[in-house]
């Protein structure tokens, strides 16, 4: 199987182990990974504070990049390390592709973007329902709690599948997190509009994981892990987070920890 991975801008910019963390994980397990370095923002950041029509060159871009376009780009999948970006082309990129239909604009948006949609798929859904695995092969000996972040948990449901691979890591100890589902607090732009809001829903979650007693957070998106990693600083807890992708690819032999 060959696939191609979606980094994201902010994996790509902040936070590139967990890219290598992925490419680690799906070769030990057999897959071909190639990364197109043509890629760039999904456009979320400009859909989601109101800037539709400035997203969608980005959108096609995305489907230059990781469609049919190219012999050299027929790929099996497209997977990336966050929950808000694959829900991005998944849940967001019919959308824009219906808005354009019903302005006058025609279908060709949503026929650009129709092959590359269904071909998207965050790493852990991808790691359950194509490769059909949950023990990877991983060896991580530290107390865990996981947060599942609200992309991944409202508009992909990933449900217990990240649970399900971290069961499955050898000398992991998961325990669960008190109001899991509860947000972060960082939504994007919500953590600069709504700074002290955003800022009282980040303690929250962290003394919601301090009181687990947990040596690591883990979660699927770097965003909320940046969030909660700040927070968890300026309250001077002991705690760290990490990427699932980093604690997934770890092993006995070549720890990552």
């Amino acid at each position: 199987m060959r696939v191609a991975l979606f980094l994201t801008c902010v994996n790509d910019t902040l936070y590139p182990d967990t890219g290598r963390a992925v490419v680690k994980l799906l070769t030990r397990l057999g897959v071909e990974v190639d990364f197109p370095a043509a890629q760039t923002c999904c456009g979320q950041p400009h859909y989601n504070t109101g800037y539709r029509r400035e997203a969608e060159p980005l959108a096609r871009h995305y489907s230059d990049v990781f469609g049919p376009g190219l012999a050299s780009s027929d790929y099996d999948a497209i997977i990336t390390p966050s929950g808000s970006c694959a829900a991005m082309v998944r849940e967001l990129y019919p959308r824009m592709g219906e808005r354009a239909r019903a302005e006058g604009r025609g279908d060709r948006l949503a026929a650009t973007l129709a092959p590359v949609i269904p071909k998207t798929y965050e790493l852990t859904e991808f790691l359950v329902d194509v490769l059909g695995v949950t023990d990877v092969g991983a060896h991580y000996p530290h107390k865990v709690t996981y947060h599942p972040t609200c992309h991944g948990l409202r508009s992909l449901g990933l449900g217990d599948r990240p649970t399900q691979l971290l069961r499955a890591v050898k000398g992991l100890e998961l325990v669960e997190l008190p109001g899991a589902q509860e947000c972060c607090g960082f939504g994007g732009t919500f953590a600069v509009k709504n700074s002290d809001v955003s800022a009282a829903m980040g303690t929250d979650k962290v003394r919601n994981a301090e009181s687990t007693g947990a040596d690591i957070l883990c979660a699927a998106d770097n965003s909320c892990l940046m969030h909660i990693g700040g927070t968890m600083s300026r309250l001077k807890v002991g705690m760290r987070p990490v990427h699932i992708a980093e604690i997934l690819a770890s092993t006995e032999e070549d720890p990552l920890s």
